[in-house]
């Protein structure tokens, strides 16, 4: 898997919304309540009995939280509130850019560079993945190791998926082959793809109105670009994290939502025989 990629998905739809100029829509619903220092209800009461009281008919309108603001302020406050999160959790797909599949990913990861979670190539198997301190552990069912041994012969596949299959193996995440993996752990490293994004200016950059994320209100803010379009979801409810990302990008198509935010990410060593790819390989 290529860290790259994500990243890339991530910045293309911070970018999108870094923009002056769009106007806030606010939210038009309104509801009718009762008066509940009176006991009465909306309306006059049944047969038109005299004195009967009507209660308040005035709209009413959920808070806004970026009210006054433009696309390109709800962005900055995207990309701050986001980029300080101490944790997360990353689930959705993304384009491979090496086999031109698609990832499947599951993934729990912080600023220590810890991570747990999964991810699959093109639906072909899976793989579990915990880094847990300077150790990096990977479990692969057979599946995704016959479809990764492409080019092999079939002794060599048959050979690897006798030996690791179902079976968790670790490897120093400072060793050449792990490092591009551990690197994709680091909340830090994931999350520094933000921090240069936003200084763009478009004028197809429009702001939605509210919807739900997760259970969570969000306010949608979508970019038009030709044929691509970005949406981004951020929480209008407590900070104002990033909670989703949908590219419809001819270069970077996929879907990432974001959850978990400054949540401990469980990644314990695995139980069990844990055979030793470092100790192998030497």
């Amino acid at each position: 898997m290529r860290r790259t990629t994500l990243a890339a998905l991530c910045l293309t739809a911070v970018t999108a919304a870094g923009v002056v100029g769009c106007q806030s829509s606010e939210n038009t619903a309104s509801d009718k309540v009762a008066d509940k220092s009176t006991g009465t209800t909306t309306g006059t009461a049944t047969g038109g009995t005299a004195g009967a009281e009507t209660a308040d008919d005035s709209a009413v309108k959920p808070k806004d939280p970026f009210a006054g603001l433009t696309a390109d302020d709800i962005a900055e406050r995207a990309l701050t509130a986001t980029s300080g999160a101490s944790s997360l959790r990353m689930t959705g797909t993304v384009p491979d850019d090496e086999s031109g599949g698609t990832i499947r990913i599951d993934m729990a990861l912080d600023k220590r560079g810890d991570c747990a979670g999964s991810m699959s190539l093109n639906g072909q198997g899976n793989a579990d993945l915990v880094k847990s301190g300077s150790t990096l552990y990977m479990r692969y069912d057979e599946k995704f190791l016959r479809a990764q041994s492409e080019g092999s012969s079939k002794e060599e596949t048959d050979g690897v998926v006798a030996l690791l299959a179902g079976k968790w193996t670790k490897m120093s995440a400072t060793g050449s082959d792990a490092k591009d993996m551990a690197g994709f752990c680091d909340l830090d490293e994931v999350l520094a793809e933000f921090k240069d994004a936003g200084s763009g200016a478009s004028s197809n950059v429009t702001r939605g109105a509210t919807t739900t994320v997760g259970g969570v209100p969000a306010v949608v803010v979508t970019e038009k670009d030709g044929k691509d379009t970005t949406t981004m979801y951020v929480a209008g409810e407590g900070k104002p994290y990033l909670l989703k990302v949908d590219s419809k990008s001819r270069k970077d198509p996929g879907t990432v939502t974001f959850s978990d935010y400054d949540k401990p990410v469980s990644a314990q060593k695995p139980s069990g025989e844990i055979l030793d790819l470092d100790a192998l390989g030497g």
